[in-house]
């Protein structure tokens, strides 16, 4: 690994916030001014929503990039025209794309699991 690398590594785990939490910049300079148009730190609520959101909308994405990739491995399936090599890629394709949605599928259930039922229970108003 290169020094460019290791340095832009470093720098990307830092700007993400996975080397020093960002708690520990919190407490450097006093209170946090509020910054309209964003939620604050007591609307929880609101914070929820947003993530909930950002995680279907990746989770609706990667489901349609997978129809994508099936309806490729099947244009080069037909396209093969025989040839067990290509047909035999475009079969695996297609079985791991279908696994693929299976597992997004699987992701939705879970994400709907915590954000309805465990979310409730750390919301206050009881499991």
């Amino acid at each position: 690994m290169s020094l460019f690398q290791k340095v832009s590594c470093r720098t990307w785990l830092l700007a993400t916030g996975i080397i020093a939490p960002a708690s520990a910049f919190a407490q450097f300079g006093g209170q946090i001014p509020a910054i309209p148009g964003t939620p604050s730190a007591v609307d929880k609520q609101g914070v929820r929503q947003i993530i909930l959101n950002a995680l279907t909308f990746v989770l609706d994405f990667l489901a349609l990039a997978a129809v994508v990739f099936i309806v490729i491995a099947g244009i080069r399936l037909i396209v093969s025209q025989g040839g067990d090599e290509q047909k035999d890629k475009a079969k695996k394709t297609i079985l791991f794309v279908i696994i693929g949605l299976l597992v997004i599928l699987f992701a939705r259930v879970i994400v709907g699991f915590f954000t309805d039922t465990v979310g409730n229970c750390v919301g206050g108003s009881g499991c």
